[in-house]
């Protein structure tokens, strides 16, 4: 199988999972009101490969059929650039606002892939092995994939990793013929009702003596014993002029209950070796990773400022503060750009042969973000005022009563009527104030980790070489009676 088209990958998604949403177990999620808008609307992501094959598309590197560029192990510059143009047509297709179309799995294994010597490592020849096999099924057969890396959060003072004994916890219980058992939980599992399978790997390292918890696999969601427990919807009507967000992009995110499932031998990539579990997410994975999740979050922060202008626009507000929150805007939107531009430019060999981008500029983007989003949401929020809260619905416009007084009275400044500026002010509220657009900030605020957390990284690992060369000649040149006579000036040593 090549690139599968929309209507292809909606198919798959019948196949007796457990997905509970409310008080139901949903039998179809591609009916169901809660995510059939969703179920569509990544079924386009799917199409949207076949509208711009030369970008989105390239020969399997052994079969010659066409996958997707997102599985392509980059061995170039070259092909990064390659590879960019195909990630920046699905986050356009979303304008971003999906942080988990199967892209960014694709990415995520093509890079795994690429550095079998980093799974291989301690002993775990066969768990490489297992997995550069995944990522070919994964790209022919053009599987969605969602995964599960964070322990469940019981008690915060215990610390995120799990402690001996810990019953919460996903680990491993037993072995049969087959394979290995495991028991436990897992969060966030975003996109799992539009997914194929679902993939366990390292999230952050383990305590000593937690071996049984050092797993990584990748398993096909209808597994006996898998259970998937949604958030509520926050999907809107399947009404694009009233929701035309929340109509199709609500990915979803689920609490992830492994009750007894079994991991075939061949799926396991990581079976309780606990040194390359805490090892093999240290080094390639996000500069890899993060070329994928900072596209996408340029072209959404494009979008912001392309929306937030057409808001001011359509009612003629010029004043120098709407003016500033819109440069404001686009400063996010060009900085992140100029990270993924500069990181991309800076790509080099990151072993094995394997060519990502450089990963300074996107860590310092990454640490921004959770603080732009939110600002993003304000500012649009701001200029709209109490617009944003009077935007007609589709049916009211359909009333034959009601829309000449609506024509009249809800029209905007200048030649724009109001039904172009009821669906700028309906867009706008979808994207910053509708209840996917709540979900949608706290995300962005943990996407990857926090802020804070990503700043306190960024610092313990940046390269200060040249900083602190820049510092040190202060600390230790001799020091000098400035302004004085030349002939008079005393030196007074270093340890003055």
């Amino acid at each position: 199988m090549a690139a599968r088209t929309g209507e292809e990958f909606l198919k798959g998604l019948n196949d007796g999972r457990e997905i509970w949403v409310g008080n139901e177990k949903v039998s179809d999620v591609t009916d169901h009101p809660a995510f059939a808008g969703a179920a569509r609307g990544l079924a386009g992501s799917y199409d949207i490969q076949h509208q711009f094959p030369d970008d989105c598309l390239m020969p399997d590197p052994e079969t010659g059929e066409l996958i997707n560029v997102s599985h392509m192990i980059p061995r170039s510059k070259e092909d990064l650039k390659r590879r960019h143009k195909g990630l920046e047509r699905c986050a356009e297709y979303t304008v971003g606002y999906m942080g988990r179309t199967p892209d960014y799995m694709n990415v995520t294994y093509a890079g795994f892939a690429g550095r079998p010597d980093e799974w291989g490592a301690n002993g775990n020849e066969e768990g490489a092995e297992n997995l550069i096999k995944y990522q070919k099924f994964l790209r022919r057969d053009d599987i969605s994939l969602t995964h599960t890396i964070i322990q469940p959060t019981i008690d915060k003072s215990e610390g995120d990793a799990p402690k001996p004994g810990n019953d919460v916890a996903l680990h491993k219980v037993g072995e049969t013929e087959h394979g290995i058992i495991v028991r436990g939980a897992r969060i966030l599992a975003t996109l799992a009702p539009f997914a194929d399978e679902i993939a366990v790997y390292p999230g952050a390292p383990l305590l000593p003596g937690t071996d049984d918890y050092a797993l990584a696999f990748c398993i096909p969601m209808n597994t006996p014993g898998l259970k998937f427990i949604c958030r509520d919807s926050c999907a809107g009507s399947r009404n694009t002029f009233d929701h035309p967000l929340s109509s199709r992009f609500d990915e979803q995110d689920a609490f992830v209950i492994f009750d007894d499932v079994e991991v075939p031998w061949d799926r396991l990539h990581i079976n309780c070796n606990m040194d390359v579990y805490n090892q093999v997410m240290r080094t390639s994975w996000f500069p890899n990773v993060m070329q994928q999740t900072m596209i996408r979050a340029q072209t959404k922060l494009e979008f912001a400022w392309g929306l937030a202008a057409k808001m001011a626009e359509s009612i003629n507000s010029v004043q120098p503060t709407q003016a500033q929150m819109l440069g404001e805007i686009w400063t996010f939107a060009e900085f992140a750009r100029s990270c993924v531009q500069t990181a991309e430019d800076n790509a080099h060999d990151h072993g094995n042969g394997a060519w990502f981008p450089q990963g300074a500029p996107l860590v310092a983007l990454r640490s921004s973000l959770p603080y732009w989003f939110p600002r993003v949401n304000e500012i649009i929020r701001l200029i709209g005022s109490h617009n944003l809260l009077a935007a007609p619905t589709h049916a009211q416009f359909s009333d034959p009563a009601l829309r000449p007084l609506i024509d009249h009275f809800m029209r905007g400044a200048k030649d724009v009527d109001a039904h172009s500026r009821a669906r700028v002010f309906r867009l706008a509220w979808d994207f910053t104030g509708s209840a996917l657009a709540s979900r949608v900030e706290q995300y962005e605020r943990f996407y990857l980790a926090s802020g804070a957390r990503n700043q306190q990284l960024a610092h313990m690992l940046g390269e200060r070489t040249r900083a602190d060369r820049l510092v040190n000649r202060f600390l230790t040149e001799p020091i000098i009676e400035i302004g004085a006579d030349r002939a008079s000036n005393k030196k007074v040593g270093a340890a003055a």
